[in-house]
């Protein structure tokens, strides 16, 4: 019972969490303004098998070794800060060449990129070390005492990786069915400058921010 009462509180929390423009949100808009709806479904699935990771290595004490170990952190510090940097200057560079005719399919993106979009996503956050300092504070606050850890994280990761892919698609609908307005060349151009600068600065935050 006393779990139930604080499930309100955690799902708020998870919600407010999601609404946070993140990596998420901008890997999802770069994609669905060029792909379409179905270009995020891969990422959506990835980036929560990466946060999943980390909600299941706090549920089983891992996350306190990232939290504790400067080797540790440091790794997922330039690894995760590689990752997005990579991503806001590919998108940079997409804004500064303007050649869109060509990708501007979903042909080009979907089938071809499937994999390639799980990968992004799963690697955001997998490599991400302030996802897993961000479980390892997070989750003990909504487990009662007395309740195991493991199994208790497992299960309230489910509920909240579920709102999120909700959450993530239903975003990623609404991208996708404006495709057409992003097409155009200087709204593409832009939107890629601002992705870019977005996922530039996430990466540059990573990289110097202390634990």
């Amino acid at each position: 019972m006393e779990l139930a009462r604080q499930l309100p509180a955690f799902l708020l929390a998870v919600l407010i969490i999601s609404a946070v423009p993140g990596p998420a949100v901008a890997l999802l808009i770069r994609r669905c303004s060029v792909g379409g709806f179905r270009a995020g479904v891969p990422v959506v699935f990835g980036l929560e098998l990466g946060l999943y990771f980390w909600i299941i290595a706090a549920g089983a004490g891992l996350a306190a070794l990232v939290a504790t170990s400067y080797i540790a952190f440091m790794v997922l510090r330039v690894a995760g800060a590689a990752v997005l940097l990579a991503l806001g200057f590919q998108a940079f560079r997409a804004a500064r060449r303007g050649e869109y005719d060509a990708e501007l399919t979903a042909a080009n993106i979907v089938p071809r990129g499937r994999r390639g979009g799980f990968a992004i996503g799963l690697i955001t956050n997998a490599a991400n070390p302030k996802a897993a300092v961000f479980t390892f504070a997070f989750y003990p606050q909504f487990i009662p005492d007395g309740y195991p850890l493991l199994p208790t994280a497992a299960a309230l990761g489910l509920l909240q990786i579920t709102v999120e892919i909700a959450f993530y698609l239903a975003f990623a609908s609404l991208v996708g069915g404006a495709r057409t307005w992003f097409a155009r060349a200087r709204i593409r151009r832009r939107l890629d400058a601002l992705c870019g600068g977005v996922l530039v600065a996430l990466g540059l935050r990573v990289a110097t921010e202390s634990r």
